[in-house]
């Protein structure tokens, strides 16, 4: 722990370091990476550094004195111990001492480096012991190394700058950076959505086994889930029978729809992930989403040998696949107003090219007051993902929004509430042929 007069002597810069300006700018004034703070509301806040950014604006996302602000970012390789690493910080910001700070999401990016996601605190009442606090949170990583601590403080005319600290052994720290806050235009696109492939939807096997892969090490149950895999056979083939997915969220009516087509086609029910490995669920729902996003994914692969061989003998119906799977992680990687969303024809909607596809996929819908009094009175066993996100109005617009993309096969959209009792029947053998060619792209079945 550093002594009070020596912290002090670190928070309040000396002059001469006024002069350690951070490299020099380009044509834009720039001077390093972007920042983006995720907030409560619906528009992402971003920032950059620059050597001097006279004449530009601060940001909005920073505590007047006497508060002070301070952020963490997790270098993004390798990925699944940074993984671990931001949920770490992630829970123990949210304890003891840090009580009285406002911690928001941050993500750093920039044109050639890879997104690394960290943390933004504000603290109102600034002073030492949060800044002290963050210094032995850092320290007792064990044997991750920390990442660096940004330190925002104002210049002698007002003006924000950050310092960037790296925190050394007995207990001292260097400083790397002093650089100028300044605001900055929101990107064109997210900066989450150029690495959705390789951090959220994996569109292989191999690419979702890499992730389990690593986690044997720490979680026992991978390399069960890993022997599983390795016994289905790769590139499963659809059998000569159709095969249905059914999507939706809780309480949309998807048990019942199911049900009913599966009466209707004599039909085998599947769901996604598959019996074989939803006894782990609770674990992998534990750990942090780059890991729980590749389990779900591995079960896509082994519920999809198990629709290969049932689809030789009848019609199968899947509850949920890997649109479900796909469109979570999406809508939780993108924070933010839906219109952050990836654009339409954005490679993360298409669909794994070894993963079997199905030949028809139903959304079902229901108005939100509809889906609020179907949910009163359940007693589901969900977890604490899908319950706080389906709770959650934007979610729910960004999940409906998402599965309107442009996917292969195309999700059609069923109003549950009007059709739930007769969409079984009006599913029938000589008519499936025509469901996948044949459909209203406005979101309805024609009617047969």
């Amino acid at each position: 722990m550093l002594h009070p007069s020596r912290l002090a002597r670190l928070t309040l810069l000396p002059r001469s370091l006024s002069a350690m300006a951070a490299p020099p700018a380009g044509a834009s004034g720039q001077a390093g990476p972007c920042f983006a703070v995720e907030g409560p509301g619906s528009d992402l806040v971003c920032f950059t550094l620059s050597a001097s950014g006279s004449g530009r604006p601060e940001p909005r996302c920073f505590v007047p004195a006497p508060g002070r602000c301070y952020s963490l970012c997790v270098p993004a390789a390798p990925s699944v111990p940074a993984a671990r690493l931001h949920r770490r910080l992630q829970q123990r910001l949210r304890q003891g001492p840090f009580g009285r700070c406002r911690v928001l999401g941050l993500l750093c990016y920039g044109a050639q480096a890879a997104l690394e996601k960290g943390f933004l605190l504000q603290d109102p009442q600034g002073g030492p012991e949060t800044e002290r606090a963050l210094e032995e949170l850092l320290r007792g990583l064990g044997e991750l190394p920390p990442p660096p601590l940004g330190v925002y403080e104002a210049g002698e005319r007002g003006e924000l700058w950050q310092c960037l600290w790296a925190l050394r052994g007995a207990g001292g720290r260097e400083l790397l950076r002093r650089a100028r806050v300044v605001a900055a235009e929101e990107p064109p696109l997210h900066p989450a959505v150029p690495g959705l492939s390789h951090a959220a939807v994996f569109h292989s096997l191999e690419a979702a086994r890499s992730v389990v892969e690593q986690c044997t090490s720490f979680i026992p149950e991978a390399a069960a889930v890993l022997d599983l895999v390795d016994k289905c056979p790769k590139h499963s083939k659809k059998g000569e029978f159709p095969v249905i997915v059914i999507e939706g969220l809780d309480a949309t009516g998807k048990t019942t729809v199911t049900q009913s087509v599966k009466d209707s086609l004599n039909a085998l029910l599947l769901r996604s992930p598959p019996a074989c490995i939803s006894q782990w669920r609770k674990t992998f729902d534990d750990e942090p989403t780059l890991i729980r996003r590749a389990f779900y994914a591995l079960g896509n692969y082994v519920v999809a040998s198990e629709i290969a061989k049932a689809s030789t003998e009848s019609p199968v119906v899947v509850d949920r696949y890997w649109h479900s799977t796909a469109a979570y992680a999406i809508a939780t990687e993108i924070s933010g107003k839906v219109q952050n969303l990836p654009p339409t024809h954005h490679e993360v909607y298409q669909w794994p090219e070894d993963l079997l596809k199905p030949d028809l996929v139903l959304l079902l819908t229901v108005s939100p007051e509809e889906r609020i009094r179907r949910l009163q009175g359940r007693g589901l066993e969900k977890t604490e993902e899908e319950t706080e996100l389906e709770a959650n109005s934007l979610f729910r617009q960004k999940y409906v929004l998402i599965m309107n993309k442009r996917w292969n096969p195309h999700p059609i959209k069923i109003n549950s509430k009007t059709l739930i009792y007769s969409i079984g029947a009006r599913i029938s053998m000589p008519r499936l042929s025509c469901y996948s060619s044949n459909t209203d792209r406005q979101g309805y079945i024609l009617p047969v």
